[in-house]
This record gives structure tokens, sequence and C-alpha cells, in this order.
């Protein structure tokens, strides 16, 4: 089986372009492997859905964030079972539709539709809801360590009066005469030939209802409030989203409700910050610890550490704790705790502190500060040169 290939290589765009770059490339690229204008070309067909799936992702900012970060791997949850599926998962129909509508004329809706003698989606078949989503907040150490809690969502399920029929008890739906129950009637397009569009009367669906349901209007879903638990993993970072499936909209004739999306709002936290994998942590130390060295308690993800520190170690030095940042999520592997080490000036001295670092100060010499001696010489030489010039 072939390596699936990266989604900027797809779209042949760099991983900096924006958003605007990402949809003029898509826009080519439909408009070249669309199966209207290469019926019967299962190659053209196949790229097409490979130039769909690479557009799904890099224009919606949370899936790219996570391709960005973790490739292929990180999409896995993305898409339903067996991977992308353009009429399940393909959301941007409406971007699709204006791509296209300038040579094709107008009223997609989406799937391999467009066109005579293409595939035609059954109007009166069960349809897919959308997927909806909300954001959740967490703590830092929410995120960190993972956590199951409960999430109050929104969604429309099917109407309980109806069944999701959308029709009033009694009653039923007809065959839209308009269409022949088609949900799309052909047109004359000019250069691409035939061309499907949208039924006006019905809009899409090919029946219509004699008495529509007085709870959901004819709609067939309702509002509903519902409280979930769920699992948010260990590891998830700002941004990222959680996926609950089957708990987004309801689907269309019965079909299977869309999934929710929780995207993750971490709280900074007071005493690391993130960088991917790995944290960091400005750890702040006395000047004669780093002067004298000696051993330090460090927190990390994982319990209380110790911390070697030789004497003579410079102010901003890092050591690095291999496997005490953060676990990757849906691969093996932590991140590295990095601990910078800052000298904190002394406060509030006591007399005796004051007459001890008086006596230090009296017996500083080149040897005890090299870096401030070397920095005095050069600035020295400078003050002769520019007195040259003077």
């Amino acid at each position: 089986m072939a390596a699936k290939r990266d989604y900027y290589e797809v779209l042949g765009v760099e991983k900096s372009a924006d958003a605007e770059a990402i949809k003029k490339a898509y826009r080519k690229l439909a408009m070249k492997y669309h199966p209207d204008r290469n019926q019967g070309d299962k190659e053209a067909e196949e790229k097409f859905k490979e130039a769909s799936e690479a557009y799904e992702v890099l224009s919606d900012d949370s899936k790219r964030r996570m391709y960005d970060q973790y490739g292929h791997e990180g999409m896995k949850n993305a898409f339903g079972g067996g991977g992308f599926n353009f009429d399940r998962d393909f959301t941007h129909g409406a971007d699709l539709s204006d791509i296209l509508n300038q040579f094709f004329g107008g009223g997609f809706g989406g799937g391999f539709g467009f066109g005579g003698g293409g595939r035609r989606r059954d109007p009166n078949a069960p349809q897919r809801g959308e997927d909806t989503e909300m954001r959740i907040r967490l703590s830092f150490e929410d995120a960190l360590f993972g956590i199951e809690k409960e999430v109050r969502i929104h969604a429309a399920v099917a109407c309980p009066e109806c069944n999701g029929s959308g029709a009033e008890k009694g009653s039923s739906r007809t065959t839209c005469k308009h269409c022949g129950g088609a949900g799309s009637i052909r047109q004359q397009g000019g250069f691409f030939g035939m061309f499907q569009q949208t039924c006006p009367v019905c809009h899409g669906e090919g029946t219509i209802i004699e008495k529509p349901c007085r709870k959901c209007r004819g709609d067939g879903k309702v509002a509903s409030d519902e409280t979930l638990p769920i699992k948010v993993p260990a590891g998830i970072a700002d941004g990222m989203s959680v996926r609950v499936p089957g708990k987004g909209n309801a689907g269309i004739n019965g079909g299977q409700r869309g999934d929710l999306y929780l995207r993750c709002s971490v709280a900074e936290s007071e005493l690391f910050e993130r960088d991917g994998q790995d944290l960091i942590l400005r750890l702040s130390v006395s000047p004669t610890l780093l002067a004298l060295g000696g051993e330090i308690p460090v927190e990390t993800p994982n319990g209380t550490a110790t911390l070697k520190i030789k004497p003579g170690t410079a102010n901003g030095s890092v050591q690095r704790l291999r496997g005490q940042g953060v676990c990757a999520i849906g691969r093996h592997g932590t991140g590295d705790l990095h601990i910078v080490l800052i000298a904190e000036t002394p406060q509030a001295l006591s007399r005796n502190q004051i007459k001890l670092m008086e006596q230090l100060q009296q017996e500083e010499s080149d040897k005890t500060y090299p870096a401030r001696t070397k920095q005095s010489k050069a600035a020295k030489a400078f003050a002769e040169r520019r007195a040259k010039k003077a």
C-alpha cells in the first residue's frame, strides 16, 4: 500500500500558505480532476478525493494544527472509520460550490453529482448529520494528566413527535412532481454540457411534506441539551479537539448523527511553559547556589526530582530532565523538562548578611568575575579609540 502523501504536497503549497493560497490551489485541482470533466477516469476521481481531503484538513484551523503537529497519525480521529469519505467528511461544500459555480452555473450540494452521467446521491436515502463543535475549558493539569468529566452539549436531534420524518402523524411525504423524486433537475450548462441543479421546489429532498409536524415544523429535528461523560486524553494542547462520535446533529431520513468536536481551551500554568511535548521551568535560585553548587528539589509531572548544580554554574544555564515533559497523543514518547536557572537578587538582607556581602565584594578579583573583567577591558579599549576620533 502506497504511503499517504503530505497534504501540502498534494495541493502544491508551502506549509506557510495562508487560507487564500490553499483555496486557490484546491480550486485548480478540483476543476482539473472533477468527475464530470473526467467521466469514467478512476485515477482522476481518486486525485479529486485526495485534493478534497487535503483541503478539508488544511482549510480548517483545528485540523491543520493537529496535522502540523502529528502528521497523518494525528488525523485518525478526524474522520470516520476507514478514513476520509467525501460524502461524509467533506464539510466545505459551500467552498466547492463557489469554486465550481463560475464554470457550471450553480446548484451544487456535494458528492459526485455534478453533471450528466455522474453518480448522484439518492435524496430519499439516509444522510449523515452535521458535525458540531463546542469549547471546553481545561486547567493546565487537566490537559497534562488527562481527565474524565461531564459536559453539557447542545445539538439537533430527531423530533420525538414525528421520529425525524418532519410529517405530522397520519400524514406522509409525497414524491416531488417537479423533479420526480430525484432532488435535482438537469439543465444545459454550455461549455460543460448538462449539469445537475438542486430542485427549487423540494430543495433537494425529493419529497414534499403534505402536513408538517407541529413540533419541529417539518424540519424533523428539535434542539436538545444532554450531559455527556467525556474523556480528555493526557497531553492535549490548547486548540486541539476531542472527537465524540455520534453526538453531533441528527441526520436526514434516519441517517446517523454527526460527530461532536470539543475544542480545548487550556489555561496557562503558574509554574511551567509548554513547547510542544516539552515543558520549560524558569527556576529562581540564589547566586550562592550557582557559585558554590549544590542540590535543589524540582517539581516534575512525575513527582519531585533532585537537581544537581555544579559549582560555578552560569546564570541562565539550562538543564534537561529527559522524559519529564508531556506525553504524546496517539503515539509513544514523552517530551523533556528544560530547567532554566535564574539567579535572583537577594532582598531584605539582615545586617549580618550585608556585612558578609560587603566582605565578599572587597575580596573580589578579576578571577572572580572573568566575563565582567573581559567586558571592562573591551569597554576601556573602545573609550580609547573613541577619544582618538574626537
